[in-house]
């Protein structure tokens, strides 16, 4: 892992690019991903999720890309998949290529190198609420909903559900998912599903501080942090530790884990190389 991430800086200009399903704007190391297909209410279906995916992995060994932001056009963030994708003419090789691409996405959020912070305003529903849930952290304004009403339409959120009971408790994970109910702003953010809520005006400020805060941090190391967490979450407590003192024991050997140590004895700034 850590040989495959040493990275060659470059530098990343602005470059914005628009397509049916999405557009790109990166700008000073934060790459925006703008769900655009409004009169689909963003679903997710099979060319959005393939167009989402090339877009996050696109250039990731660029170290001068920090971050990526998830957000969309219009009052529905995603309405969860395109359910014309999985009528009974389609037959079961196109309903396994909807859920497999559906799961590549997921782990593209995963394995991406960098934080994936999802931009909420309005609402996120099914496979749409999936997609916000696998995001690292997750920014919505105060009047958006979350929901998994799969079951309302005779296909139970079972995938949805995965991040959704990965973050929120169980009781809260079965509400949403048995009755198809949404929870608002509050109560996602008080169930631990979203990381902080804010007015509307509020929410490009709001990202744009977290964003800030990674920025001062050496990328390998915020790159290894982020393999760690999820490779440990659903290890017996052991393991994780097992696992955590041999990655601690790989951090402190590289470029920037001896870099913030000097510095921080020298009482100075550390100059992370990214490496």
């Amino acid at each position: 892992f850590l040989q495959k991430h040493i990275f060659t800086p470059l530098t990343i200009s602005i470059r914005n690019t628009h397509n049916e399903y999405i557009i790109t704007k990166e700008n000073n190391g934060t790459r925006e991903i703008i769900l655009n297909h409004e009169k689909t209410k963003n679903s997710l279906s099979i060319n959005m999720m393939s167009n989402l995916i090339q877009a996050i992995n696109a250039n990731n060994e660029d170290t001068s890309l920090r971050a990526i932001v998830l957000s969309a056009k219009g009052n529905v963030f995603s309405a969860g998949h395109n359910l014309k994708e999985l009528q009974i003419i389609d037959g079961k090789q196109q309903y396994k290529l909807v859920f497999k691409k559906a799961v590549d996405l997921m782990k593209s959020i995963m394995d991406s190198p960098v934080p994936v912070i999802a931009k909420v305003n309005g609402f996120a529903t099914a496979a749409g609420c999936q997609l916000v849930a696998s995001c690292d952290m997750i920014v919505c304004s105060d009047t958006s909903k979350f929901s998994t009403p799969g079951a309302n339409f005779g296909i139970f959120c079972s995938t949805p559900g995965i991040p959704l009971a990965r973050s929120v408790p169980k009781s809260r994970a079965m509400y949403m998912l048995l009755t198809g109910q949404p929870i608002n702003a509050k109560e996602a953010y008080e169930s631990g599903l979203v990381t902080k809520v804010v007015p509307p005006e509020e929410l490009d400020e709001e990202v744009t501080k977290i964003i800030d805060q990674i920025k001062l941090k050496s990328r390998s190391v915020i790159t290894l942090g982020k393999y760690f967490f999820y490779r440990q979450i659903n290890l017996n407590i052991f393991d994780a530790y097992k696992l955590g003192q041999d990655i601690m024991v790989n951090n402190t050997e590289m470029d920037d884990g001896q870099e913030g140590i000097r510095s921080f004895v020298e009482k100075r700034k550390a100059k992370w190389s990214h490496k």
